[in-house]
């Protein structure tokens, strides 16, 4: 089964992060954004381009690019 991304989730779904790819100061910038494994993670909008995008974690919102959306492994498909 291929992984499922942050990228991936629709509008209102709520997911879990399993995994933060990357490398270096990507990674680290993801990390320190909140971005770690098992954080609870909802998708609040869309640009309507659909970049960037507006997730909700740990009490905060947070917008973030697809690009950097595509590094972030997310459980399940976000039922």
């Amino acid at each position: 089964m291929a992984e499922r991304t942050l990228a991936q989730l629709p509008i209102g779904k709520a997911s879990k992060i399993v995994k933060v790819k990357g490398q270096g100061a990507l990674r680290r910038r993801l990390l320190d954004m909140g971005l770690t494994p098992r954080t609870e993670i909802l998708v609040r909008k869309v640009a309507p381009m659909g970049d960037p995008i507006e997730i909700q974690l740990r009490g905060y919102e947070l917008t973030m690019r697809i690009d950097d959306a595509k590094n972030i492994v997310i459980e399940g498909d976000g039922k």
